[in-house]
């Protein structure tokens, strides 16, 4: 089947701009990221259960008491004491009390062991050494860019890059109450910036190949970037459908934390490709046409 690559960078940069926009406004109206206990603090509750026990049935209780929002861990020996970590509530003895008779259904032996308000310490040195990271990574690539193919390439991979994180985290707010932000997406983050540029490179190599190809080079750039985005398509999309058949795979069947982690790393690799075929490639031809009139001038 024929078809033809055409440049939709307007139309593209349209949609990305009124979702980012969407975004903002639920953001400043108070309804931004859905953040999880590890960036806003809470309080710990610790029990030991007597026995092993499985999370669903701490999960239960909890739902029965309307905590619905809690990180369940298994520790010490034998993994029968239970860390559940929730945000602030108003009365903790009168959960603490509630609680335990909830899950002294299932055991009985369950012991109080200790409670304590923890902050978001942890939380706040995670993006600041995600932000530090992602303008290592992004200084890094622009040099590495430039180097290989030239300046231009770089700051299009740039801004590439900028438009896919933008848009993973505008659609977390907007699909806030399936997403929770916690320790699991900084690494969604950081995957999602090294699937882009990867995509990116890909096809700013094709656009190399064929800008000195006999018969191409003497064409317009931007019919050399459809010539290189259609040559790339069906690599790209057969690495994206099997990167996204794991990846959905995961979040259907996996357990609430592992959703949290596979929902962004979704809309990532989707926003990946998205940029790396319809956005990058044109921002560059837009830039080196840009450059080619002033330098007529």
């Amino acid at each position: 089947m024929k078809f033809e690559v055409k440049n939709r960078l307007k139309p593209c940069a349209l949609i990305s701009a009124v979702i980012i926009v969407i975004a903002l406004v639920m953001s400043m109206m108070g309804m931004g990221m859905n953040l999880g206990i590890d960036f806003t603090g809470g309080t710990l509750m610790t029990y030991n259960m007597g026995s092993t026990f499985t999370t669903a049935d701490v999960t239960a209780a909890l739902e029965a008491c309307g905590i619905t929002d809690a990180q369940i861990a298994a520790t010490g020996e034998g993994n029968t004491q239970v860390q559940i970590r929730i945000k602030d509530v108003e009365n903790t003895d009168d959960l603490r009390t509630e609680l335990e008779a909830k899950l002294a259904v299932n055991y009985p032996e369950i012991e109080y062991v200790d409670i304590t308000r923890v902050g978001a310490v942890v939380g706040s040195e995670l993006i600041s050494n995600a932000i530090k990271s992602l303008t290592l990574a992004a200084v890094l690539m622009l040099v590495y860019i430039a180097f290989r193919f030239d300046l231009y390439s770089g700051i299009a991979a740039i801004i590439g890059l900028i438009h896919d994180v933008a848009i993973m985290l505008s659609f977390v707010v907007i699909l806030r109450s399936f997403i929770r932000v916690e320790t699991t997406f900084i690494a969604a983050l950081l995957t999602i910036v090294g699937y882009s540029i990867n995509n990116t490179i890909i096809i700013f190599d094709r656009i190399r190949e064929n800008a000195h190809k006999t018969g191409v080079r003497q064409l317009p750039r931007e019919q050399i970037v459809n010539l290189s985005v259609k040559e790339s398509l069906p690599r790209t999309l057969n690495t994206t459908i099997t990167t996204l058949l794991t990846i959905v795979t995961l979040y259907v069947l996996g357990v609430d934390s592992i959703k949290q982690f596979a929902l962004p790393l979704i809309i990532g690799i989707i926003a990946g490709t998205y940029s790396a075929n319809l956005i990058n490639g044109y921002v560059w031809a837009l830039l080196m046409d840009k450059r080619g009139k002033k330098a007529k001038a």
